[in-house]
This record gives structure tokens, sequence and C-alpha cells, in this order.
């Protein structure tokens, strides 16, 4: 059964990303009875995820600061602060950073894929090993076990 949950900020789970970026888990489908995720990014120029797609949800980004390009399929447009986008299952897609840095909220349903990014990424609660690193192995095997397909390198 679906009921009201709030996540304070300290209650939200932060996690390295890419490129030294934090994702912060702000609602995952444990709290939303598997109908959502939303994350928000804080990350730097350049920042740029392998080009991909969901199998499983889709996505909605609103870049809350920054600027951004973006590729779905084989349409390249700019992102620009207060931009929002739709991005449909299936799809094929990515962006990369181009302002200094970028605040991006995203939205995907259902829910679950924060489960990538836990299993990618590293807890900032927890000690980082010194040899710890997204590595393209570690990024195809969550993107697997999460239904997401690398289609090719960043863009």
């Amino acid at each position: 059964m679906s009921m009201a949950y709030l996540a304070e900020p300290d209650q939200q789970q932060k996690l390295e990303w890419l490129d030294g970026g934090v994702f912060s888990v702000l609602l995952d489908s444990a709290a939303t009875d598997g109908q959502l995720t939303v994350g928000r990014f804080t990350v730097s120029k350049g920042e740029a995820p392998p080009y991909h797609m969901h199998t499983r949800e889709d996505e909605v980004f609103m870049l809350i600061k920054g600027s951004a390009l973006l590729w779905s399929d084989d349409q390249e447009m700019e992102l620009s602060e207060g931009g929002i986008v739709y991005l449909p299952r299936n799809v094929p897609h990515g962006y990369r950073i181009t302002s200094d840095t970028a605040d991006l909220l995203m939205i995907c349903t259902p829910g679950g894929i924060e489960g990538m990014f836990r299993h990618a990424g590293r807890d900032l609660a927890t000690p980082r090993p010194e040899d710890f690193t997204i590595s393209l192995d570690r990024m195809a095997e969550a993107a697997d076990l999460y239904g997401q397909i690398i289609v090719g390198p960043p863009r």
C-alpha cells in the first residue's frame, strides 16, 4: 500500500558517482511502493554516462542548474537551466555536462533504478577504499542487473 513518505536531506543516501559526482537517492522504490525513483545529481563539467537505454523505466531529467548536451536516439539537443526532458524506455540516450557544475533532478517510473547506482557507486557514509573506481566492468555489471543496456561510450 502506498503512503506518504518524507525524506529529509540527512535521510537521503548520497553515492559517489561518475567523474567524482554525487548521486543522491531522494526517494527509492521502497519508499514509493515501487512506483518511482527520484534522484539528484551534483556533477562537474564533462560528466557523461555511457550512451545507454533503459528497458524497465521511463526517465525524466530536469536541469536545475547548469547546461548540458543531450542525445536521444539520433537527436542532439541543448538542455539549459530549468529545462526538462522525457526519455521513454527503450530509446538510447546520454548527456554531457557543458557548464562548470550542474544540478540535475531525475525521476524514473517505475522505481528500482536506484539499485544500479547503489551497485556501481559508493555510499558516501562509508570510508572510501583507496582502490575504489567506477570501472566500465562495474558499470556494465550494474547496468545488466537493473535492465540498462550500454549502447556505446559517452558522447
